[in-house]
């Protein structure tokens, strides 16, 4: 029996819900994309896509797993921001999953500005570390959103040409 149509359509899941997961911090968007695209490699033998595009994708995963990490941190260290404030932009992120869309763009800039006031920062210093930490993870997903699409457009070109 023949299982490509079934691995295709794994790949396929893989590739749209590691795209979603570029916008949702719950899911590791990138890698999910890659292992999609990994697997339709795969299920078509290699033939189309080789191990050099495989290696540029994967390069292009451990970047974004590196923005993942430093988008966020570098944000907030840019405005000063406490570790307390770190801690609660990651609870405020999680939080927001609660709270779709919105909760997903309220809920770490509000973790963030209340984890600096409880560090005892005035209200003004706690709202410039909240926007600090937000903008450092919306710069964050904007750049792993684009690295995905380039990794589709990599796999498109190594698939058709």
């Amino acid at each position: 029996m023949d299982y490509s149509f079934i691995l295709y359509v794994l790949a396929g899941l893989l590739v749209v819900t590691g795209i979603a997961g570029v916008i949702l911090p719950a899911l590791p968007g990138v890698p999910l994309v890659f292992a999609g695209l990994l697997v339709a490699a795969w299920t078509d033998g290699f033939d189309r896509v080789g191990w050099l595009p495989l290696l540029l994708l994967g390069v292009l995963t451990a970047i974004s797993v590196v923005i993942d990490v430093l988008s966020t941190v570098i944000g907030a260290q840019r405005v000063g921001a406490s570790k307390l404030a770190l801690v609660g932009s990651a609870i405020g992120t999680v939080a927001g999953l609660f709270f779709m869309p919105i909760g997903l763009f309220v809920g770490p800039f509000a973790g963030a500005l209340a984890g600096e006031y409880i560090n005892g920062r005035k209200l003004g210093q706690a709202t410039k570390v909240g926007l600090g930490t937000w903008l450092g993870i919306v710069l964050g997903v904007a750049l792993k959103l684009g690295l995905a699409v380039a990794m589709l457009g990599v796999f498109a070109v190594a698939w058709f040409f």
